[in-house]
């Protein structure tokens, strides 16, 4: 019998959804007045593009077969996801140019983190997994330094600007990204619904969040001027961890509501959670509707342009919840992906966490 991607796991899904939720935050949440809220919304800056990337992984894992690798045919699984890439760096280079979004877009940023998955595709989970903590460990504060070297910097102002930054120098750096889709790869290889698996990785994830989160705030933040730049790269890495750390925690807890708790638990969250699941289910096309809403929303405001309102963070909350909702129920797969998907040659054999 011919190989078949895994099936799809709701709870990866809905952590997803939960993903673009904190970036619909981030991105148009107003500047807070009070210290509390805006750490709160620093927060929702940097834990969701994490566990955005996590999910990614997790559905890498689920294309290529799950916890029963493909055996047959990697060499087009690898050209189809190439393709994929190559699109989703047009995309965003694209939507850069066109609609000047006040963002950073991650579009462009993720086609180059998959071209750099594809010889890894199929490691064994526990080299995944070991291969990428480790990575995890010490990349975010080689990008952090990156940003003191002055020689560094000088080549990226002389050289390919866009590849170093999408490799080192950028917000969402692939050198950070790629660990954490390996973290997510390697569970997915594990089982990430089995209930041997999820209390496991549950469990990694609650101790690295306990012990390298209070570490950070024994170390100095980024807008701290006066620390050297091993203590920020320090920090950095501490932070990632333990950011990563409560993304696990996120996804074994989406994954235990809605398949591994009693089935009267699993059906009710099933129901409440169906609109963030959805949202997950199709990310490209929200991620990409909301990159549309905000560039048709920016407008001039005491002398600058800006985009950020709660009636819009509001409305892209709901909006994209329902939205996704109702062409899930009635049409299935999101448009964009069905695109994608056609453009990359792969066919509807099965629904999969991609």
């Amino acid at each position: 019998m011919r190989d078949r991607p895994a099936p799809r796991v709701d709870g990866i899904d809905a952590a997803r959804g939960l993903a673009l939720i904190g970036m619909f935050v981030a991105h148009v949440a107003p500047v807070a007045a009070s210290p509390e809220a805006a750490e709160l919304i620093a927060i929702a800056d940097e834990r969701p593009r994490l566990l955005f990337a996590l999910t990614a992984g997790f559905g890498l894992g689920f294309l290529t077969g799950g916890i029963r690798p493909v055996a047959e045919g990697r060499g087009v699984l690898r050209r189809q996801l190439a393709v994929r890439a190559v699109i989703l760096i047009a995309l965003g280079l694209l939507i850069a140019a066109t609609l000047h979004p006040l963002v950073f877009i991650i579009l462009d940023v993720y086609g180059v983190a998959f071209l750099v998955m594809l010889p890894l595709l199929f490691l064994p989970a526990r080299v995944a997994l070991v291969v990428g903590t480790g990575l995890l460990a010490v990349a975010p504060g080689v990008a952090t330094a990156a940003q003191y070297s002055q020689e560094l910097l000088a080549a990226r102002e002389d050289g390919p600007r866009l590849l170093f930054d999408w490799l080192l120098t950028g917000a969402y750096p692939v050198i950070i990204w790629v660990p954490v889709m390996l973290i997510g790869l390697g569970l997915a290889r594990l089982g990430a619904a089995d209930p041997r698996v999820v209390p496991r990785y549950a469990l990694a994830g609650a101790l690295t969040a306990v012990v390298m989160l209070p570490l950070t705030r024994l170390l100095p933040d980024e807008a701290d001027a006066t620390a050297s730049p091993a203590e920020h790269a320090v920090s950095a890495s501490a932070l990632a961890l333990g950011n990563v750390g409560i993304g696990l925690v996120i996804v074994a807890a989406m994954v235990t509501l809605t398949a591994l708790a009693r089935p009267a638990v699993t059906r009710i969250a099933g129901a409440v959670l169906s609109p963030v699941t959805a949202m997950g289910a199709m990310p490209l096309t929200i991620y990409t509707l909301h990159l549309v809403v905000i560039s048709g929303a920016k407008r001039v405001e005491d002398g600058f342009v800006t985009d950020d309102s709660w009636a819009l963070t509001i409305g892209l909350i709901v909006g994209g919840m329902a939205f996704a909702w109702l062409w899930r129920r009635f049409l299935g797969r999101g448009p964009l992906e069905r695109l994608l998907r056609a453009a990359s040659g792969r066919s509807a054999r099965s629904d999969t966490t991609e």
